[in-house]
């Protein structure tokens, strides 16, 4: 939650003295262009990292405070966009005031399907994640394995040997299966 704000916060200050920092060479003027591109850059990653990671209560404060950060930015920079007196610094506030409308909304949708997502694996209609074990005629399996799922059937279910058969994978974004 931090790191999301700290990134934002990196990034819009960045951009704002590349064009408003007073008498910068070019050359400067660029680095600290290309400064604040990296720095959105890393703001994205993170904000899907923290969109995407699995929780099990679902949508939780912190969700809740990095949604408000992100918003609580995009209005001040709309505000400097609307007290700028420099056409360049007043089109960079309104950059940003976009950029960080849209990363607020995209934090907000992927965490809702992360959370959706989580649920329907949760629930038994999707692929079981790896160390979970659930109740009935699925598949139990160790929380000490590491790597695939080390999944038996249970006994007794047509259902357990099919989910059984079922690999379940780390795909970077969450579980999935082959």
């Amino acid at each position: 939650m931090g790191t999301v704000s700290g990134l934002a916060l990196l990034a819009g200050g960045t951009a704002v003295a590349a064009v408003a920092g007073g008498g910068h060479s070019i050359f400067a003027t660029v680095l600290l262009g290309m400064l604040a591109a990296g720095l959105g850059h890393a703001l994205v990653d993170e904000t899907r990292r923290q969109a995407r990671r699995r929780s099990a209560g679902g949508w939780a404060t912190q969700d809740t405070i990095n949604t408000a950060l992100l918003a609580a930015w995009a209005v001040g920079a709309l505000t400097g966009t609307l007290l700028a007196v420099a056409p360049g610094l007043r089109a960079v506030e309104l950059g940003l005031a976009l950029a960080y409308a849209m990363i607020c909304s995209y934090f907000v949708v992927e965490r809702c399907r992360t959370i959706a997502g989580t649920a329907t694996i949760i629930g038994g209609t999707g692929t079981v994640p790896a160390g979970a074990a659930t109740s009935g005629n699925a598949i139990q399996s160790s929380p000490t394995a590491s790597g695939p799922s080390t999944a038996t059937p249970s006994t007794g279910s047509p259902s357990a040997t099919v989910t059984a058969n079922t690999e379940v994978i780390p795909d970077g974004y969450g579980m999935s299966s082959r």
